[in-house]
């Protein structure tokens, strides 16, 4: 498995949050996660608000919680809550089954990580994380077929 680099987790950060401001979207929070689940970098940017670091976290944790990207988790949520709330508590609480939870891929289609935006809808969050893990030369997984 080839490494993670701390260098393309901060290109991913830094080019997801420059997509935001091109497209005018309200402040953005980025988490960038590690296979195991582990913060390697986060910014929020000024005016974004108290809990958006621990959205953002929780949109990465799950989707590399769980192996697929937000919008898969969040079909899923929606055709079984129970089990979502269930997955919800056993997690602390930590999970957050929405799109802008993208999974970072390497070339050879590993997970190697995850991120996760927060600040604007979770559409818009999204597109800014697979803008920025294409910009680090990765491949995001947001849930939906290539």
């Amino acid at each position: 498995m080839s490494a993670f680099t701390l260098e393309q987790a901060s290109i991913i950060v830094d080019k997801a949050l420059e997509k935001g401001r091109e497209l005018g979207f309200r402040p953005l929070t980025v988490a960038v996660l590690d296979c195991g689940g582990q913060l390697k970098v986060l910014k929020r940017e000024d005016g974004s608000s108290l809990l958006r670091p621990e959205i953002a976290s929780g949109k990465a944790w799950g989707a590399l919680g769980m192996g697929f990207g937000g919008r898969e988790f969040a079909r899923r949520a929606a055709r079984n809550p129970i089990f979502v709330e269930a997955l919800c508590a056993a997690s602390g609480g930590r999970i957050i089954p929405v799109p802008g939870g993208v999974l970072v891929r390497n070339a050879e289609g590993e997970i190697v990580g995850a991120v996760g935006i927060s600040g604007d809808s979770s559409e818009n969050d999204e597109t800014c994380a697979v803008y920025g893990i294409g910009c680090a030369g990765l491949v995001a997984d947001t849930g939906d077929p290539p």
